[in-house]
């Protein structure tokens, strides 16, 4: 039981590394499409991927069954989620900057998820989980906000940022209870699609018809294939073997991988504070990590 812990702790790591890499693949490409079509679209995309990795991977003849397992009112919640964690987060952003809006939503998302971890299964984290989360959420929030905030704080961009971060814990809870009872190539295809079915009319609604350029398309597939579909792959088989709170927090190593990227490819410029706060971002993932093997 060990090791499929430490696996599927490795396996959210690996998740949070590709989720740290959007930021530079859309730099390198800057895309013309709204916010909102990008996180539609790669909604859609991701489904795409999914449906293909099931037809590769699950045998014809257990897709029925598999589909009988599903409980499809907690699929739609999960699909719910995660178009809501898309939709707030980009309009939390638009509002509140990228510096703020990103410490506010995964800053918030670990906090959230102990809350609903304890509210609905009963299982009260313990005191290492929350010291590593505080420690983790803490140099993250320092990183993410070393260069200073690059937009007025608004209390509806503030507001929004918490929805995407708690639409994002409550994802991995119901996620957690959907991989446990049907293949998670079953469990991603049914919940993005769902997802999708939600974003794109609010894509519409919200930024007028869907026009694209050679490099749309290219951002939109990496994001949708890379950084969504595998990296979500990974993160609802991990949730088999770790709590979702731990995923959560665990997550948190994305603010690592975009850092290191800003400073070796796209050479920004960083501050002594994001040089700590990366500092307590590892410090708070090893905590985290080191409590989920010894209770499991």
């Amino acid at each position: 039981m060990h090791n499929k812990t430490l696996l599927g702790s490795l396996m959210v790591l690996a998740a949070a590394v590709l989720w740290g890499t959007t930021g530079t693949a859309q730099s390198l490409a800057p895309p013309h499409l709204s916010a909102y079509w990008i996180g539609a679209l790669r909604l859609v995309v991701a489904s795409g991927f999914f449906a293909i990795y099931g037809l590769l991977t699950v045998p014809r003849s257990s897709w029925a069954g598999d589909l009988r397992q599903l409980a499809w009112g907690q699929v739609l919640l999960a699909g719910l989620c995660i178009a809501g964690y898309n939709l707030a987060f980009f309009a939390g952003v638009k509002s509140n900057g990228v510096a703020i809006g990103t410490a506010v939503a995964l800053g918030s998302g670990p906090v959230w998820a102990g809350v609903l971890q304890w509210l609905f299964t009963r299982q009260v984290p313990r005191p290492a989980w929350w010291l590593g989360t505080l420690l983790a959420v803490g140099g993250g929030t320092l990183m993410v906000l070393g260069g200073g905030a690059d937009h007025a704080v608004s209390l509806r961009g503030t507001v929004l940022c918490l929805v995407a971060g708690i639409s994002y814990a409550a994802y991995a809870l119901v996620n957690q209870r959907l991989v446990r009872a049907a293949p998670p190539a079953t469990v991603t295809l049914c919940t993005f699609a769902a997802a999708a079915l939600v974003a794109v009319p609010v894509a519409l609604a919200v930024s007028g018809p869907f026009t694209a350029t050679t490099s749309d398309l290219l951002v939109v597939g990496y994001l949708g294939v890379v950084a969504t579909g595998v990296a979500y792959l990974l993160f609802s088989y991990a949730l088999r073997w770790v709590a979702s709170a731990t995923a959560v927090t665990l997550a948190l190593a994305e603010p690592l991988v975009a850092f290191g990227l800003a400073v070796a490819v796209l050479h920004e410029q960083t501050t002594l504070g994001a040089w700590i706060g990366l500092g307590g971002v590892l410090a708070g993932l090893a905590v985290v990590m080191a409590a989920e093997v010894r209770q499991r």
